[in-house]
C-alpha cells in the first residue's frame, strides 16, 4: 500500500512539473493572440499522463478511437493472467496432495485423474503461461506508452494533400538498343 501511495505521488509530481509555470511578463514584448499561435503540445505530458492511467495520454493527443483498443487488450491480458494462475494454483495443489498420498482431498478429482508427473508437468506449463502473460501484459502497457509519447510529437506534424510519394512501375524506350526498358519510377511532391 505504501509503494502505491509512492507511486501515485510521483506521478502527480511529474504532472505538475510538466505544466507551463506563469511568470511575470516583459512589458516590452508584444504577446501574439492565442488564435494566430497554436498551443504547445507536450509529448512529456502525454508520456506521463499515459503511464499514470493507460488511455489518458491517447485522450490528451486527441486519439481517443485508441483507448477502447488499449483497455481490451488490458482485458485479454487479464483474462490469461487469471485463467493461467487458477490452474497453476489447482495443479500445485494437487500435485502437493498427491506428494502426501492424500487421494480424498479438496484437489481429489486431479490427483485420481493425472499421475504425479502429469501434476507436476501441467503446473509447470500454467506458471509457464502465466509468466509469458506478465510479460506481455508489461510489454501492452509500454506500447501504450511509447504510443502517446510517438503521438504526442508527431501531434504538429503537417499532413496536407501537398506533401506525396508515388511509386509507380516505368517503361520508357531506350534510345541506344531500341528495346523499352522498364523500371521503377518515384515522383515526390512537396
Amino acid at each position: 500500500m505504501k509503494l502505491h501511495f509512492h507511486f501515485i505521488l510521483l506521478c502527480s509530481v511529474l504532472i505538475f512539473n510538466s505544466l507551463p509555470a506563469h511568470a511575470q511578463t516583459d512589458s516590452t514584448f508584444q504577446e501574439t493572440p492565442d488564435s494566430i499561435l497554436e498551443k504547445r503540445h507536450s509529448p512529456t505530458k502525454a508520456t506521463i499522463m499515459s503511464a499514470c492511467l493507460p488511455g489518458l495520454g491517447q485522450i490528451y493527443n486527441r486519439k481517443i478511437w485508441k483507448v477502447p483498443i488499449i483497455y481490451a487488450g488490458f482485458g485479454v491480458m487479464a483474462y490469461f493472467i487469471y485463467t493461467n494462475a487458477d490452474e497453476y494454483i489447482n495443479f500445485k495443489c494437487a500435485y502437493i496432495e498427491s506428494s502426501y498420498g492424500d487421494r480424498n482431498g479438496s484437489y481429489s478429482d486431479l490427483v485420481q485423474k493425472y499421475s504425479k508427473d502429469e501434476l507436476l508437468s501441467a503446473r509447470e506449463y500454467y506458471r509457464r503461461n502465466l509468466e509469458i502473460s506478465c510479460l506481455i501484459t508489461a510489454v501492452w502497457y509500454a506500447l501504450n506508452v511509447l504510443d502517446a509519447t510517438v503521438d504526442a510529437h508527431l501531434f504538429t506534424f503537417n499532413i496536407s494533400d501537398k506533401l506525396a510519394l508515388k511509386v509507380e512501375p516505368s517503361w520508357q524506350p531506350s534510345g541506344i538498343s531500341h528495346r523499352p526498358v522498364t523500371g521503377m519510377r518515384l515522383c515526390l511532391k512537396f
